[in-house]
This record gives C-alpha cells, sequence and structure tokens, in this order.
C-alpha cells in the first residue's frame, strides 16, 4: 500500500519541503535540526537515510525524536539526538551540510541570547552548507506590535516573541559571510503574526 502523504513526510514545514523540491536537501547529507521539537520536519529524512541530528532544550521532545529514530532508522544511534539549547549545544564545527531552525529563534531573550543560537549554528556547517530558518519578524506588522525591550514585542495575537525585521536579517548574512539562497519571503499570519523564511548558503 503505498504510504500517504501525511506518513511520508509528517507536519513538515511547507517551506522547508519546498527546499527538498528544489533539490538543495540532498540523500547523504548530515542535517541537523537545531531546536527539532517532537521531530515534525524529520520523518522524511529519517525514512530517506539522511544522516539526521537532532538538538532540543525539552527532554520530552527529544525522548520522542529518539522513539521516532529508531522506527523510522534504526541504525541512527541515539546520541545523534541531544538535550541541549541551541546556543550550548556540542555538535562539532563544520560537520553538517544542512541546519534546520523552524520557529526557535523567536524564543530568544533578547539580541545577545540571538546572535549567539544563529552563531552557534553557523559554526556547525560544513564549507557551502545550508542554513535553513523560519522566524517571527516585525515586516509588514510593525504598526501592530508593541515594543517591550530587549528585542521582545508583543503581537496581535497576545504572544510574546522576539521579532527581527527584513534589514537585521540581511545585515546578519553579510556579517556571517554567506548568501542569500533566497530572497527574504515573509508571510503574514492574519491577526496573528509575520513569519519570515532566510535560507543562507555558507562560503565555501
Amino acid at each position: 500500500m503505498t504510504p500517504t502523504l501525511r506518513e511520508q513526510f509528517g507536519d513538515i514545514d511547507v517551506y522547508l519541503f519546498d527546499q527538498l523540491l528544489r533539490g538543495r536537501i540532498l540523500a547523504g547529507m548530515h542535517v541537523l535540526d537545531a531546536g527539532c521539537g517532537y521531530g515534525r520536519n524529520l520523518v522524511y529524512l529519517l525514512r530517506q537515510g539522511f544522516d539526521v541530528h537532532g538538538v532540543d532544550a525539552d527532554p520530552a521532545g527529544v525522548a520522542a525524536v529518539r522513539a521516532l529514530a529508531a522506527a523510522l532508522a534504526p541504525a541512527l544511534p541515539a546520541s545523534n539526538f541531544q538535550v541541549a539549547a541551541v546556543e550550548s549545544m556540542t555538535i562539532p564545527e563544520h560537520s553538517m551540510d544542512v541546519v534546520i531552525s523552524s520557529a526557535v529563534l523567536h524564543f530568544a531573550r533578547d539580541d545577545g541570547h540571538f546572535d549567539a543560537m544563529v552563531n552557534r549554528m553557523w559554526q556547525t556547517l560544513a564549507p557551502g552548507g545550508l542554513l535553513f530558518c523560519r522566524v517571527a519578524a516585525s515586516t509588514g506588522i510593525e504598526e501592530r506590535i508593541a515594543p517591550l525591550g530587549a528585542g521582545q514585542y508583543l503581537l496581535p495575537d497576545g504572544s510574546t516573541r522576539y521579532l527581527v525585521s527584513e534589514e537585521r536579517l540581511i545585515a546578519l548574512t553579510r556579517r556571517l559571510g554567506g548568501r542569500l539562497v533566497d530572497p527574504i519571503k515573509s508571510t503574514i499570519v492574519q491577526d496573528m503574526r509575520c513569519m519570515a523564511t532566510w535560507v543562507v548558503r555558507a562560503p565555501e
């Protein structure tokens, strides 16, 4: 029986799915999900035999991902999935072809914490590696958010998030020495928030 799309891909972020369709994430690559949660973006990668790694500060999430990996990719060691904060994870430098950060960076406490997470993920990328980020942004909702200090904002849906601007992401791309693979894409979720997709290639 042919597996359903949900069985093949899980609840994958549609913008990450787009990167797969474009051939930027290929079989055999070493992939790190930094802030993996319960593994919503890892089902397809595990099924297809990628060298998958995951990091999350939530022990329950990491336990769930280890169980998912044991079911879908039993050859992967449980040690590929570690409980750690993104900024202090022990993934070796220059060891990953792709780093995924989906809905994680907007939990930064302040500018320093945000930069520490980005810098640590960037350090793990191999030359020419790909950093894929989905993060809450201020683009298009500037008049509907209230600053709370330290980069934190009250959003229209009543939640509090660390927000970045498009200008900040462009400047950060330059500072890292990377290049945008796609233009920054910002999606406004009606009466709730804006999510930006930031995809950057490390230098060769």
